[in-house]
């Protein structure tokens, strides 16, 4: 599994009131809302002025890595900071296609690699009362390789829109993949929802096991990151949505600091 996911999310640096308040705000098009389920702006498709981070950029340092990280404080109650991988992960996820692209899609899934690479910090966040685990992630990779797994992702809903796949238990999955409305934030960016249902082929009247994931992953400038956010019961997509937009939107704000400190 991937190394560096945090147990224990850590305080961003600026809470997201003082973010809402910084001339990154007008660069991704953001409004606030009078009400919402989260503290969020809503997202407008940015104007043809709207500037960008400035290509060549650096990469992040690790404060900067760490400061854009989405937290629990951030998505608000019931969310809190994962204490241990869930279960599904093993259960469900570690499956075999025969569909290369299909595997593909399914190892990303599994690894926690959505950007085709580990990492460059992490965090994992629980919601008990729905069971679903949201992870969230900086990437560390160039901008034209995110660009080319985006293209890729968004490849998925025709290439694998239904597959089947086997469990290491011998279980039989029927996987479906669709596209996942996401926020108009950054450059470029992607969602899927995948949806599977395992059954026992040696055991008809075994219970069904269901699984449904949301995958958002997008490029902000000279950054990316991506999250999932799945579990076995409901999976609340206005977490998933507020995640999308909070996490832009602080890439933003942590370059905009870094230039100004330059």
């Amino acid at each position: 599994m991937t190394g560096g996911i945090r147990t224990r999310g850590a305080r961003v640096l600026l809470p997201l009131g003082s973010l809402l308040a910084l001339s990154g705000c007008a660069t991704l098009g953001l409004e606030h809302p009078p009400t919402a389920t989260y503290s969020l702006p809503t997202v407008e498709k940015p104007s043809a002025t709207s500037k960008a981070p400035a290509a060549g950029d650096s990469a992040l340092t690790d404060a900067q890595a760490q400061a854009a990280l989405v937290t629990e404080s951030d998505l608000g109650s019931p969310w809190a900071a994962a204490d241990s991988i869930a279960t599904w992960r093993d259960g469900l996820l570690k499956a075999r296609s025969e569909v290369a692209e299909c595997q593909r899609l399914l190892d990303a899934l599994y690894s926690d690699q959505v950007l085709g690479a580990p990492a460059r910090v992490a965090v994992a966040l629980d919601d008990p009362g729905t069971q679903a685990q949201l992870r969230y992630q900086i990437g560390a990779r160039r901008p034209s390789d995110v660009d080319a797994d985006l293209k890729w992702l968004g490849e998925m809903p025709a290439k694998c829109a239904r597959f089947t796949a086997t469990t290491q238990t011998g279980w039989t999955e029927d996987v479906q993949v669709s596209g996942l409305a996401l926020p108009e934030v950054g450059d470029k960016r992607q969602g899927l929802r995948v949806t599977l249902t395992a059954s026992d082929p040696e055991n008809p009247d075994a219970d069904e096991q269901g699984l449904t994931l949301e995958l958002a992953a997008a490029r902000v400038g000279e950054d990316a990151f991506a999250l999932t956010n799945g579990g076995q019961g409901d999976v609340p997509n206005d977490a998933t949505q507020a995640a999308v937009q909070i996490g832009a939107l602080r890439l933003a704000d942590v370059r905009r600091q870094g230039r100004a400190q330059v």
